[in-house]
């Protein structure tokens, strides 16, 4: 192709649920990655993609929560374009959404989509796709962050990688899935096979480098070392404890919720809290 893709953000302006998805346009055609969470901000990435006036060639997903895949019937209305995932995020998106309609749907009302499709073209850990002579690769992490997680690497050198949920960038995280030892295995995974200079796009905040490793796997240690730390006779002020550490590490309020929600599911894994709690 003539020259490098361009990555483009959305939305432009975040306001609510502060979620990433992007198009990277190509010489002649346009790749998303991911689909947002309501139906007013995939509203605003499909009409990116008529302006930028070239086909919507694939939909590629990074992980199996929500806020990456609801909204994606805005963004290929009209068009018939894999949606393209590992057949674990497709699996675990197809057995969760109904549960995640119930949770999800009446925090948002009218703005959550009440048509949502799932990825429907499975891919291997390490298979590549090739649109305009730029290659996006896919890894099958597995269990993570969420359920199922697969970054996407753009180009062959792997300095430019679409990272998922895997780093946060100073907002307070979702453990809530419980696969915490696995997203830790992983982010170490993930640190050594990147060169220095890389360059992530995340579902929250960025784009951010290398620096944000430790940063996250400080995150979840402290969070993990919070809740186990926390008197459970009193589960309401263990949770107040447990908030004020989080606070103490990360003082953003950005996706405090998504903290809060955590604590009582890790508590019982922990074997802190019993789950009906």
């Amino acid at each position: 192709m003539a020259g490098e893709p361009t990555i483009h953000r959305f939305p432009a302006e975040h306001e609510g649920a502060f979620v990433n998805a992007y198009l990277v346009e190509t010489e002649a055609g346009v790749v998303a990655v991911d689909g947002l969470l309501t139906v007013s901000a995939a509203k605003e990435m499909r009409m990116a993609v008529d302006r930028l006036g070239k086909p919507l060639h694939a939909v590629l997903v990074t992980h199996s929560h929500p806020d990456h895949y609801a909204g994606l019937a805005e963004i290929v209305a009209g068009y018939d374009v894999p949606i393209v995932a590992p057949q674990g995020v497709i699996d675990t998106i197809t057995a969760d959404d109904a549960s995640k309609d119930q949770i999800v749907g009446p925090m948002f009302g009218d703005d959550w989509p009440t048509r949502r499709v799932f990825p429907d073209t499975p891919i291997r850990d390490g298979e590549s796709l090739t649109f305009d002579g730029v290659t996006f690769t896919v890894i099958d992490l597995g269990p993570s962050e969420s359920p199922h997680d697969s970054p996407w690497v753009l180009g062959d050198a792997e300095k430019v990688v679409f990272l998922g949920d895997q780093i946060y960038d100073r907002r307070h995280c979702f453990l809530a899935d419980g696969f915490y030892t696995e997203w830790l295995a992983n982010i170490e995974k993930l640190r050594a096979r990147f060169p220095d200079d890389a360059v992530f796009h995340i579902g929250h905040g960025g784009p951010v480098g290398h620096e944000m490793w430790d940063w996250q796997r400080r995150y979840i240690e402290t969070f993990l070392d919070a809740v186990a730390a926390a008197d459970w006779s009193e589960p309401e002020s263990a949770k107040a404890t447990v908030v004020a550490r989080m606070k103490a590490y990360e003082p953003s309020d950005e996706l405090q919720m998504l903290m809060e929600l955590s604590i009582e599911p890790i508590a019982a894994k922990q074997g802190l809290l019993a789950p009906s709690a």
